[in-house]
């Protein structure tokens, strides 16, 4: 999709998804014994299914190079070529085919270094084409086409899994499968399989995804209606204060994707508009340990969302294309985060005794930083995965394993103190590992921070947390970050969500 001028920063201070020992605490309730361990081994792959207007921006082909390095670890049912508003009477499945030749290229060495990428032809045989009319005018009876009916049966497939549906165009092939489901299926069989969707937009590209939100009130939906200006995704790439330019920056693609990368590095376009406006539908799915896409108020790659009614705030261009209608429920939409990295200057001279604590280099309060504060550590295992095309596993980087010896959920008493425990961390390659622990604070519902008793940062263990004291539950997410040194530096995640109740 086309997009306006913008940009991203993350860090590998942050995290997500596990665990927890408790050093002699009391513990109301914690986690099952099967819910610790090595959080990438823990959670269930994910169901895809792609709606892309590929050719309308090179940031959708750039998208699909990226998303092909991570079919090891995303199950893709689905990937189909759209019309969008900047494209509304083409579609081109020829494009998604010519990327994945480029995959079945680089496949092979890609399995030296992880299991489970699929085969070029499985991929081939997953890629559909919508109708090309735009929007609403490609809804309706006579307009079904290959993607509905996939949508279809991927719907009606007996996995028990989420389906989620990553549109990076427009959505009227999931408005017409909707539609022909209602038409076809008794009310509830039609309701139950609309409750596996999970619908994850970049911005409205077309007038079928208000429908639809009007229409199935009960479909799972995030999206940033309106502005795209304005819009969540603008933190993935664009150049924002304080996000890190480097790695977005044409030098860094080229260095680590386009040259001498291979065959699938060298079909990553060039930047027009902006990179990979597309990709945070899927980020939030990699197994990473940060992300749990069932809730997006947690946050992670993907960013963090809050169940709401947005304010619709159209731009001029919009006008006539019926992307500017106001929200008639809560969706899941832009959320603020506050990112405050502590100053890395050493503090000023003064007089002696205990030294004043340092301020933050900056402070930042807005929706892109749900995404931009994870920039670097995404952008690194971007550039691994490309290193993964072409070289040997020796002479590449994987990340770190979190280990983590506690439970991901847990309840205390306020007062009481805690450990959080990931002293069973590894890495592959036998780098060595930096930890940082942070309390996620937007994450949770406990109104204040909650300080640790010892550095946050280097300590595999942080003991003694004391939970604060409260008069009603309170939940916190606590937040850890694993970094490895190799090159280019990987981060993997854990988070412990502590639900604290009153004496």
């Amino acid at each position: 999709m086309h997009r306006p001028p913008h940009s991203v920063f993350a860090t590998t201070t942050l995290a997500f998804a596990t665990a927890v020992l408790l050093a002699g605490t009391p513990v109301l309730a914690a986690a099952p014994a099967a819910a610790r361990g090595d959080v990438a081994t823990t959670l269930p792959r994910h169901r895809l299914f792609v709606l892309t207007d590929i050719q309308g921006d090179p940031d959708d082909t750039q998208s699909l190079v990226r998303l092909l390095l991570y079919s090891n670890e995303i199950d893709l049912a689905g990937i189909a070529a759209v019309t969008s508003a900047p494209q509304p009477d083409r579609i081109a499945p020829a494009a998604l085919h010519a990327v994945i030749d480029e995959y079945a290229k680089v496949r092979r060495n890609l399995l030296r270094h992880a299991p489970g990428y699929p085969p070029a032809a499985r991929l081939h045989a997953i890629v559909h084409a919508g109708v090309p009319r735009y929007g609403l005018r490609g809804v309706g009876p006579g307009q079904d086409s290959p993607a509905s009916g996939a949508l279809i049966k991927a719907l009606q497939d007996p996995d028990p899994r989420p389906l989620w549906v990553a549109a990076w165009g427009g959505v009227n092939a999931l408005a017409q499968a909707l539609a022909t489901l209602e038409a076809t299926e008794p009310p509830e069989r039609a309701a139950s399989l609309r409750r596996k969707l999970r619908v994850y937009t970049i911005s409205d590209q077309d007038d079928s995804g208000p429908w639809i939100r009007k229409r199935y009130p009960d479909v799972f939906y995030i999206v940033s209606p309106g502005s795209w200006g304005q819009a969540t995704w603008m933190g993935m790439a664009n150049r924002l204060p304080h996000s890190d330019l480097e790695v977005v920056s044409n030098d860094w693609i080229a260095r680590h994707i386009q040259q001498s990368h291979g065959p699938l590095g060298a079909a990553y376009p060039d930047v027009a508009y902006g990179m990979e406006g597309d990709t945070p539908s899927f980020l939030g799915l990699i197994p990473n340990g940060l992300g749990d896409m069932e809730h997006p108020d947690w946050g992670g790659w993907g960013g963090r969302y809050e169940l709401a009614i947005p304010n619709v705030v159209p731009e001029p261009w919009m006008a006539g294309l019926g992307l500017d209608q106001p929200e008639t429920r809560p969706i899941w939409t832009n959320a603020i985060d506050r990112y405050a990295p502590p100053s890395t200057k050493p503090p000023p001279p003064g007089p002696p005794g205990p030294p004043a604590p340092r301020l933050p280099a900056f402070d930042v309060r807005d929706n892109y930083v749900t995404l931009w504060r994870w920039r670097t550590a995404y952008q690194n295992d971007f550039a691994a995965r490309m290193d993964w095309t072409v070289r040997a596993y020796d002479d590449a980087n994987h990340p770190p394993r979190v280990a983590l010896a506690g439970p991901r959920q847990l309840t205390v008493r306020a007062g009481d103190s805690f450990d959080l425990d990931a002293s069973g961390t590894t890495d592959p390659d036998g780098d060595s590992l930096s930890f940082f622990w942070f309390h996620y604070q937007e994450a949770g519902t406990y109104p204040g921070p909650i300080p640790f008793a010892t550095p946050a940062s280097n300590l595999a263990v942080m003991r003694a947390v004391k939970a604060p004291e409260v008069t009603t539950p309170q939940t916190a997410h606590f937040v850890l970050a694993v970094t490895d040194k190799g090159s280019p530096a990987l981060t993997r995640y854990a988070r412990v969500i502590v639900t604290i109740v009153p004496r």
